[in-house]
């Protein structure tokens, strides 16, 4: 799934679509709840290696909200790694531009947008 093909479907899937907040990083895109604002998903270009790549150039990868346990998981495989610029624990990147469609990326897609959903508050009846 390219980043072209991940806004795509965040806009089918969601209705939201793609901002570039930073002038100077225009490769850069967050894609954010309407009401509470938070951040379910944010596309980056970054520097091979400061993912632990040995490789040049820039990569392709998307950062989204995860379960901590499923991040530890996660890293263990090809294509995950530590969050960017995000706090590690409750974060992953995923490599884009891989040939599987999208299929590893989507279901964590739909993970990090319901951990980041706006709270619904629900009062509970008391039990005598």
């Amino acid at each position: 799934m390219t980043r072209e093909e991940l806004a795509e479907y965040i806009e089918n899937q969601y209705g939201v679509q793609a901002e570039h907040p930073w002038a100077d990083a225009p490769g850069y895109a967050v894609f954010r709840h309407g009401g509470n604002r938070k951040w379910f998903a944010v596309i980056m270009n970054v520097p091979a290696d400061r993912l632990g790549l040995k490789a040049d150039g820039e990569i392709d990868i998307v950062n989204l909200k995860c379960d901590p346990l499923l991040v530890d998981l996660l890293k263990r495989g090809d294509g995950f790694f530590a969050a960017y610029h995000m706090n590690k624990e409750h974060w992953i990147s995923a490599a884009l531009g891989g040939n599987d469609g999208g299929e590893k990326i989507k279901p964590l897609l739909d993970a990090s947008f319901l951990l980041t959903a706006p709270k619904t508050k629900n009062k509970k009846s008391r039990l005598k």
